[in-house]
């Protein structure tokens, strides 16, 4: 995917948080509902986690250099983390104006119109954030991702808000309001902490998941066959881009060239089943016992026997 689309999609997303903030003011002014006003105050947070991952990206689209020698890929991740913060904080604030309305029971007016005007910021959230979740998983961008998943989370925060600001209406229970939007913290909170733990994840170089190690395996199972062995594999998600490196190990009487060569094919292969990863491979007599000392992270100290 080509970063300007993915610009354009997140600026698809600040004006979807725009629109939906105005009509959802409208619909808390109308109506004085507690539960619609934590609803508009989730859509600033959606504003302002926009413009975050507008900055990460445009962090993240920049070229290697010698200083950030992998890329800075990784810049996704601080605006994905960055979003799980920001719905904690909005989740707070949504949890302390419910108990207050709790404690203070108010009714609620121009239901009708207050519930049409939401449910139109609803439908603008839904269609914007199955865009960018599509989007995202397609071409493996957290950021991406996560801005579609925080504003999937708005729009189940809207339901839950409309149908409760409705049940007030028909039974004139007041204190339902609140209790709804407690339940929109709870909600949102799952939410946040989803995205964080995805996000240090990321920065802890977690490793692919298990489909994709799976892949791997299947793409080196038939240089087996040829009398070559792997070990030493080691993967990790940098943003949009993977990283792979193992170690080959081949027959000792082969040639330079000849070992090199099929290197190159192992490289292809993999990079064929995984277009979006950078691969790494070193090369190793399979019959040298020293071949197997760097199976692990930390080389093991040489014998001195």
């Amino acid at each position: 995917m080509d970063d300007a689309r993915l610009f354009r999609l997140l600026w698809l997303s600040v004006a979807a948080a725009v629109v939906t903030i105005s009509l959802k003011t409208v619909a808390w002014r109308l109506t004085g509902s507690v539960g619609l006003l934590s609803d508009a105050a989730e859509s600033v947070v959606n504003l302002v986690a926009a413009i975050v991952a507008l900055l990460a990206l445009r962090w993240a689209a920049k070229p290697a250099d010698e200083d950030h020698a992998y890329g800075h890929a990784k810049a996704e991740y601080f605006s994905a983390g960055v979003e799980g913060a920001l719905i904690f904080v909005a989740a707070i604030s949504i949890a302390v104006t419910a108990i207050g309305r709790l404690l203070d029971p108010r009714a609620i007016e121009d239901v009708g119109v207050g519930l049409a005007v939401s449910t139109v910021a609803s439908a603008v959230n839904l269609a914007v954030a199955v865009t960018l979740l599509r989007a995202g998983r397609r071409h493996r961008s957290i950021t991406l991702e996560a801005d579609g998943r925080h504003l999937m989370t708005d729009v189940w925060t809207s339901v839950g808000v409309i149908a409760g600001v409705a049940g007030v209406a028909l039974t004139g229970w007041e204190r339902l309001d609140p209790i709804i939007a407690l339940l929109v913290a709870v909600n949102i909170v799952v939410t946040g902490t989803g995205l964080v733990r995805r996000s240090v994840g990321g920065l802890m170089d977690q490793a692919l998941a298990e489909p994709e190690l799976q892949t791997i395996r299947a793409a080196l199972a038939p240089f087996k066959e040829t009398g070559i062995e792997f070990h030493a594999l080691r993967t990790r998600q940098a943003g949009r881009r993977a990283f792979v490196s193992v170690h080959v190990l081949v027959p000792q009487a082969w040639t330079v060239q000849r070992g090199h060569d099929q290197v190159e094919r192992v490289e292809a292969a993999l990079r064929e089943q995984l277009p979006y990863a950078t691969v790494f491979t070193h090369l190793e007599p399979i019959e040298d016992p020293r071949s197997y000392a760097d199976t692990r992270l930390d080389r093991e100290p040489a014998s001195t026997a």
